[in-house]
């Protein structure tokens, strides 16, 4: 009967020394909390992006394809003695043109496009105007060059960080903590808009006979921020 007792009691000192560390593990999951800090600036939209077209039909859709294609090439040699101007061809469709009951092929309308980028606004404004004289506008748009998108978003993590660390410091101390760790913190840019359209109709108005349209810019800014998310642990001792 004896042995039967010290056996229980082993056994109960068995189990309760293989919790202990699960306690122990708990325990480090104490006093966490998660913050989070944001910050911003305007970032200016550098680079300008214009999208020009020609739009021709004609019966014959060899003649029509060749015809757009010589306004095309005559557009593109132009831009291309222009320095610092990049050059993309856009979309070019082709579609048949049908009689009022819908049935028959009348004829055919052809449309291609030339988008122009650069970051100097004086001599694409000049450029457009130019190629208006053959081209039609399409829309304006800007947008936050690649160079300055990557140098406002390495000041902003810097600043994010620094954000979420004074918060961190400012619960540790509500907290009545000596200390703080990161347990983690994950950083997140956003406010890189799409290039901002601006409609073929900002231009300066002149008469049909008059010199080149030169079209109006106004680029303007676009905030951007960059988000600190994480968790912390404060330490009590």
């Amino acid at each position: 009967m004896h042995t039967l007792r010290r056996s229980a009691a082993l056994l109960a000192l068995s189990v309760g020394t293989v919790s202990l560390p699960a306690l122990a593990v708990d325990e480090l999951h104490y006093n966490q909390i998660s913050l989070r800090a944001e910050v911003s600036q305007e970032v200016a939209r550098d680079l300008m992006i214009v999208t020009l077209y020609t739009e021709e039909q004609n019966t014959d859709p060899a003649k029509l394809a060749a015809d757009v294609s010589t306004t095309m090439n005559k557009a593109l040699a132009q831009a291309k003695e222009v320095k610092d101007i990049t050059l993309r061809q856009g979309s070019r469709n082709s579609y048949p043109i049908y009689d009022t009951k819908g049935q028959k092929i009348t004829g055919w309308r052809e449309r291609a496009e030339l988008r122009l980028e650069s970051s100097d606004f004086a001599a694409l404004s000049k450029l457009t105007g130019e190629l208006l004289t053959d081209l039609k506008m399409g829309g304006m748009d800007f947008a936050i060059a690649t160079p300055t998108r990557k140098a406002s978003e390495d000041a902003l993590l810097k600043e994010a960080v620094t954000a979420f660390k004074s918060r961190a410091q400012l619960a540790t101390d509500a907290l009545g903590g000596k200390s703080y760790k990161i347990v983690n913190l994950n950083l997140n840019s956003n406010g890189y808009p799409q290039p901002y359209m601006r409609g073929p109709m900002m231009m300066k108005a002149a008469a049909m006979d008059s010199a080149p349209v030169t079209p109006e810019v106004e680029a303007g800014t676009s905030q951007v921020s960059m988000t600190a998310d994480g968790a912390i642990e404060v330490l009590m001792q």
